[in-house]
């Protein structure tokens, strides 16, 4: 990110690939409301807590809530001062200009992922909530010769755009601004799924007064209209 113009130490973070985009509009929204620097990277989720786990010397950091829940069981996070910062649901795409199958019911959507040549999906929250649904449904093993788990912080839409997925899934933040796709729209009501996205202020921050400011804005009203903008909503 651009850094600010004021004084002092960035306040530095890590985030999972799903608040990416939200936070590339927050965090220059911040630096000029505050005049504080921010440095955020995002990366795969698992990746982002194995890191906060190790010790790396962040400030904050914006994760799934159940990735966050144990990064405080270990101590890592401060645990009080957590804020929720957005929910997102599961979403389905597929490539510009292909057939657009029906997902309007669960029926439909296990038909759709039955029909499939390639099934993409995440290692993230969505891709845990899928792999659960199939096994569900009973077609876990008739598939799994078509799934492609999409690497640790590879949008799932990018492998759909390059035509290796036919049918991809993934949080709604994370497809809808990717190019050469077509999202369907969202997981029926009967399955879907909504994972909450949290803020915490790591344990190892040298700056807390100021991360907590910042968590604190990502929570504010003020946010709630660039995480729309993103396809998440306010939590």
């Amino acid at each position: 990110m651009m850094n600010g113009p004021g004084t002092g130490e960035a306040i530095t973070g890590i985030s999972s690939m799903a608040t990416r985009g939200v936070l590339a509009e927050l965090i220059p929204e911040y630096e000029r409301l505050s005049g504080r620097a921010v440095i955020v990277e995002s990366v795969g989720g698992v990746a982002a807590a194995r890191r906060v786990q190790e010790g790396e010397p962040f400030d904050i950091v914006v994760l799934a809530a159940d990735a966050l829940d144990r990064l405080a069981e270990a101590g890592r996070i401060d645990a009080e001062g957590r804020v929720d910062v957005a929910r997102s649901g599961v979403a389905v795409a597929v490539a510009a200009g292909a057939p657009r199958p029906d997902i309007g019911s669960e029926a439909a959507v296990r038909d759709a992922i039955l029909a499939a040549r390639s099934i993409g999906y995440s290692t993230g929250p969505s891709g845990v909530h899928l792999s659960r649904l199939f096994e569900r449904w009973g077609i876990a093993g008739t598939i799994a010769p078509r799934i492609v788990q999409a690497p640790p912080g590879v949008p799932v839409g990018t492998l759909v755009a390059r035509g290796e997925v036919e049918l991809g899934f993934q949080q709604s933040s994370e497809l809808m601004h990717v190019s050469g796709i077509e999202v369907l729209g969202p997981l029926p009501p009967e399955i879907q799924i909504v994972t909450v996205f949290s803020a915490a202020l790591c344990m190892a921050s040298r700056q807390k007064d100021a991360a907590k400011a910042l968590l604190s804005f990502l929570a504010s009203p003020d946010a709630d209209a660039a995480k729309l903008r993103h396809g998440m909503e306010p939590a």
